[in-house]
């Protein structure tokens, strides 16, 4: 039999009981940006011509909140398993490491899905938005969310305390989700800053998922295709290799 369902259940089960916190604090928080970028820059810049700020500003934040909550879904499953030391309830079980990693990332993408499908319906009234690329949309949402889900296990894994994985968060996944253009297009930024974003995976995930809605874009989307790809793969290697070997699992 094998344990992937019942774990994938768990952890489905462990954010949906707290939504009020897991869910609808961070659609509050997305459209506080709304609100405040909007009313603060709406008619004082312009990217996309036909494209107004406030419409081009909501599919970065539906895409930060999910590219956030897949990452804290995972991290913070993990790091409390391990400080509650319930983490080896998990590690008798003849469960694989594969079925281990499969059922934290699944949970992972659904939260992040589940909180930018809620950000995106909550707006949808108050700001219309195309569809140009609807496939567009669903890939780069399912990858940033896996992306992040894995780079959740291997920080959950990392971290021995609680304040080691806020420094994770604050030091690693805000700045770069902050810097990959939710706010503002590359193009605005001076030739140095401009290069430097391309080395910044998040950029991709935002820039590929907005064409989706536009069908235009900083950069081509294959290429964002491609790198987001290369990420998911490199970064879920390194989880199952972490896994695999029980990294500040077994003692």
């Amino acid at each position: 039999m094998s344990g992937f369902p019942t774990l994938l259940y768990k952890e489905l089960v462990r954010f949906w009981k707290v939504a009020f916190q897991t869910v609808a604090a961070p659609v509050l928080t997305a459209l506080l940006y709304l609100v405040v970028f909007a009313h603060a820059l709406e008619g004082r810049v312009s990217v996309y011509d036909g494209v107004s700020y406030t419409a081009f500003l909501l599919p970065g934040l539906v895409m930060m909140s999910v590219l956030q909550n897949a990452f804290a879904n995972s991290s913070s499953s993990l790091i409390q398993s391990k400080i509650t030391g319930n983490v080896v309830f998990l590690l008798l079980p003849p469960i694989s490491y594969l079925e281990f990693f499969a059922a934290y990332l699944a949970a992972a993408m659904v939260r992040g899905l589940v909180v930018g499908g809620a950000v995106l319906a909550v707006t949808a009234p108050l700001v219309p938005l195309p569809l140009a690329q609807p496939a567009w949309v669903l890939g780069f949402a399912l990858l940033g969310s896996a992306i992040l889900g894995a780079l959740g296990v291997i920080a959950g894994l990392w971290a021995d305390k609680f304040d080691q994985l806020a420094a994770f968060q604050n030091f690693v996944i805000m700045p770069l989700t902050f810097l990959s253009g939710v706010f503002y297009s590359i193009h605005s930024l001076p030739a140095f800053w401009q290069a430097l974003s391309h080395f910044n995976p998040f950029f991709y995930m935002i820039d590929g998922f907005r064409y989706g809605f536009f069908g235009r874009s900083d950069v081509s989307p294959m290429a964002s295709l491609a790198v987001v790809a290369t990420c998911f793969a490199a970064l879920a290697l390194a989880a199952l290799a972490l896994l695999r070997s029980g990294y500040k699992l077994r003692g």
